[in-house]
């Protein structure tokens, strides 16, 4: 499910860089070839095309992610019970008690 999930995405890609591509930036683009043919296939419907294909594309290509995300298999870095890292720190000596440390006289020449 995953593999045919990743090559749909796969797939969505590259078909949403070329109708990106396909677009010019000021408006013309695929449209301007069909500039002097309004009657068969206006301008604006191209645009309009390729902008509902471009939302279409994106909205698709994330949904397949999140549904790649939630169809994968969970291997996360869980620390197991029985790792050599979980040993070696069981084995560590608990202190037995909080060291004490000497109480400062009243009579500090490191006062002024």
């Amino acid at each position: 499910m995953v593999t045919l999930l990743l090559i749909l995405g796969i797939i969505v890609c590259i078909v949403l860089v070329l109708i990106i591509l396909i677009q010019n930036p000021k408006g013309g683009g695929l449209a301007s070839n069909f500039s002097s043919s309004n009657n068969i296939i206006g301008v604006q419907r191209t645009g309009d095309f390729l902008e509902k294909g471009t939302w279409g594309l994106a909205i698709a290509l994330m949904v397949i992610a999140i549904l790649v995300n939630i169809t994968a298999p969970k291997t996360g870095n869980t620390v197991k019970v029985d790792s050599k890292i979980q040993e070696q720190i069981d084995k560590t000596a608990v202190p037995s008690s909080i060291p004490s440390f000497p109480k400062a006289n009243s009579a500090d020449s490191t006062k002024k």
